[in-house]
């Protein structure tokens, strides 16, 4: 029996706890938790004596208690190094937490702790490992072993062979050596169940190299750092390392190229840090190669990382390249992962989903969820935050480009195909926005198309570049009724300036007119770039005229009339939206007639003609609820909500608060159907209004704090109402405290606009 074994069991005997005993013999409770666990075999006779104080121990106890500590503290020392750490890192940065929480591993109660440290290549797994084995060694009485397992070689190192080494290390001599496998892994389990060792198995390739060396220990320690996930494995606890944050990618680069340098070129050092994707490794060749190029500014080596074509040949210093980095975990791919890892370099967007990689891969959704895992677990794929999507690392992308355009000769065909699809789905799913779309889930398609704009816009991009115009084309003008609800106006701009381009390379001036009409309408409604709307609409109605196209006319001076309102030009808006409901008629699209009707309603609304502009809303919601203009429930329900809240804001000018507070909670129903944010908070702020006015300033802020957070979400046109509103109701509330916030982000936001 250990020394550690004999006090825990007469501690036990005597009914005390570690406390009970720390607290009678002035021996800490950690150095008792030590000695039990095994982890300080032999303490000095005083510290034994103090112990046996307080377990009354008789004569022949002690002397048992007595001759295990010298025991452990004579015990021979084994006749190999137990310890080959390879060097320490120096400069090792950005770590703190996740050596922390090794080190935390090292104070458990268990009989072995296992850790598994994954990551990227070039993440800093092993100097992480190599690092804690320094500081943690001095914990383990019984040594440290460290093995490099060489998993991303063609023959790893087999786990008969750091047996047959570790048994070495504790002394077993050649001829004592058992001769089967077998009897070798038994006795390396024995020799360790009543040892404290700290045991690092650096580069794992899998689970089965890594099972044969975990061995019950006393107090001991397994840190296992492995490109891959390892999730077959037993691990108490699992660290995945991640890039490091940009103030720790400039310090490191700092530490190694010279923080003079740094200093003199911060901006410089930034844009470095980040073309190196703040990979340790790529920080660290980018440190090396400016510290050997002391001529080199910042940014002349910034410029040099730019051309994806150049960076990982640019990231090469001496033996230490990125790239053999990534080629090591590449050759361990099946020829299927190794397909889908290049094809996936094509997306346009940062992250993407099951559905665009099966596309890539020409696989079903599952097949290709199945891959993606695989390369996760590789780390050669990461989860992105939004559940469900992958996303690269950046050098990796560049990397797995590398290998597309050597590997794969009809790689544009493979682009061709994925940005066709990614056009072709988001005007389906744009399409259940129009007014006659009836069929389809419109929630999915919405969620599609906002997850995936950096993608069918990238897409949009580069189709626009290879002549693929009819697919630009159809995407712009599927995109007009989801414009008028969702997305940014910057977006919307590039999306109907590339469909101009389109028709006009196509030679379809009706379609140009199109596409001129809604990025007139993108101006000078949601940028409020109003002079130059106006001068787009010129250019919008002759091709109109041009092309004969009455219906298109008509728009023209829509989006004309819209303009003039927002900037103020309230007699031509009136004339204006007066013509486009002629023109509209004439055409014979009452749809249009309608819209341009209830601009006129708004221009009514600021000329304070507020009783005609409650009139005239009223007629606009009775058409449309009476289903005369045939429109899909979903875009019933939105232009219901609208109206709505138009007519309640006519009536708050008039003050009458009842009315605009039933006209809110209509709103409200009708913009929770529609799915329609702004709508719905413009609902909340007008009840919140209504109901301060109504004398219940506490229902009027539960009211108000609903539109704040929707306003914030979706950061719409009435945050500072919202706020300005809150403010007063904080302060009838008897909160001036909450009040003077509210009104200091009025001032913040209206500067903002400024």
């Amino acid at each position: 029996m250990t020394f550690g074994d004999l006090l825990r069991e007469l501690r036990l005997h005597a009914g005390l706890t570690q406390e009970d005993l720390a607290d009678g013999s002035g021996v800490s409770v950690r150095a008792i938790s030590d000695m039990e666990r095994g982890r300080a075999r032999g303490p000095q006779r005083r510290t034994v004596e103090a112990l046996a104080g307080v377990l009354s121990l008789e004569d022949q106890a002690l002397r048992a208690l007595l001759d295990a500590a010298k025991q452990g503290r004579t015990r021979r020392q084994p006749a190999v190094a137990q310890c080959a750490l390879p060097p320490d890192v120096e400069d090792l940065t950005g770590r703190a937490d996740e050596l922390a929480t090794l080190v935390t591993a090292a104070d458990h109660d268990r009989a072995t702790e296992v850790v598994v440290v994954h990551g990227p290549p070039g993440a800093g797994k092993t100097s992480l490992a190599v690092r804690a084995g320094y500081v943690l060694t001095p914990r383990f009485p019984d040594g440290c072993f460290f093995f490099n397992l060489r998993g991303m070689d063609a023959r790893p190192l087999h786990p008969s062979e750091v047996i047959h080494r570790v048994l070495s290390a504790l002394g077993v001599e050649d001829k004592r050596m058992p001769g089967s496998e077998a009897e070798r892994s038994d006795l390396y389990r024995d020799l360790l169940r009543t040892r404290s060792t700290l045991l690092l198995l650096d580069n794992a390739s899998d689970e089965a190299q890594v099972r044969p060396l975990l061995a019950t220990g006393a107090g001991s320690l397994v840190i296992v750092t492995s490109r891959q996930v390892l999730g077959g494995l037993a691990a108490n606890t699992r660290l995945g390392l991640d890039v490091l944050d940009p103030t720790e990618s400039v310090a490191l680069l700092g530490t190694i190229a010279g923080r003079h340098r740094i200093a003199a070129e911060p901006a410089a050092a930034t844009r470095v840090a980040t073309l190196c994707g703040r990979l340790p490794l790529a920080l660290r060749i980018a440190g090396n190669r400016l510290a050997s190029r002391p001529k080199w500014t910042l940014e002349h080596f910034a410029n040099r990382l730019v051309d994806e074509r150049r960076r990982l040949s640019a990231l090469t210093s001496g033996d230490l390249q990125v790239r053999t980095a990534f080629e090591m975990s590449y050759r361990q791919l099946s020829d299927k992962a190794a397909v889908l890892f290049r094809r996936l370099s094509l997306v346009p967007g940062r992250d993407f989903a099951p559905d665009l990689a099966a596309v890539l891969a020409d696989v079903d959704r599952f097949a290709a969820e199945d891959t993606l895992e695989e390369l996760v677990d590789m780390s050669l794929l990461d989860t992105a935050e939004v559940p469900g999507r992958y996303v690269f690392h950046d050098l990796i992308r560049v990397f797995a480009g590398e290998r597309l355009a050597d590997e794969e000769p009809a790689a544009e065909d493979v682009r061709r195909h994925m940005a066709r699809w990614l056009l072709a789905t988001a005007s389906r799913a744009a399409g259940l926005y129009g007014p006659d779309a009836r069929d389809g889930d419109r929630a999915e398609a919405d969620a599609w198309l906002a997850a995936e704009t950096p993608n069918w816009l990238g897409a949009l991009r580069w189709a626009a570049t290879a002549g693929l115009h009819d697919e630009v084309l159809a995407l712009a003008t599927s995109m007009h009724w989801y414009s008028d609800q969702r997305g940014r106006g910057e977006t919307w701009t590039e999306v109907f300036s590339a469909g101009a381009a389109a028709a006009r390379a196509l030679g379809s001036v009706r379609d140009v007119a199109v596409q001129l009409n809604f990025l007139t309408w993108t101006l000078g409604v949601l940028l409020r770039r109003y002079d130059e709307a106006l001068a787009l609409h010129d250019e919008a109605m002759a091709a109109a005229v041009a092309a004969g196209d009455l219906r298109e006319q008509a728009w023209a001076t829509h989006y004309r009339s819209a303009a003039e309102l927002r900037s103020g030009r309230l007699e031509e808006s009136r004339v204006h939206s007066e013509r486009a409901q002629e023109l509209f008629r004439a055409a014979g699209y009452v749809l249009g007639e309608q819209i341009a009707l209830s601009c006129l309603a708004l221009v009514l609304h600021e000329l304070r003609r507020y009783e005609e502009s409650v009139a005239a809303n009223g007629r606009l919601l009775a058409i449309v609820e009476s289903g005369e203009l045939d429109l899909a429930p979903v875009m019933r329900q939105d232009m219901v909500a609208s109206l709505l809240i138009r007519t309640a804001d006519s009536l708050s000018e008039l003050g009458r608060w009842p009315d605009v507070l039933e006209k809110a909670g209509g709103a409200l129903t009708a913009a929770d159907s529609a799915n329609a944010p702004s709508s719905r908070c413009a609902a909340h702020y007008l009840k919140g209004v209504a109901l301060h006015r109504l004398g219940d300033p506490g229902a009027a802020r539960t009211e108000l704090e609903r539109a704040l957070s929707v306003a914030e979400e979706t950061d719409h046109h009435r945050l500072v109402d919202v706020l300005d509103a809150l403010a007063q109701v904080s302060d009838e509330l008897g909160d001036p405290e909450a009040g003077g916030r509210f009104r200091r982000r009025v001032t913040e936001a209206r500067s903002s606009d400024r």
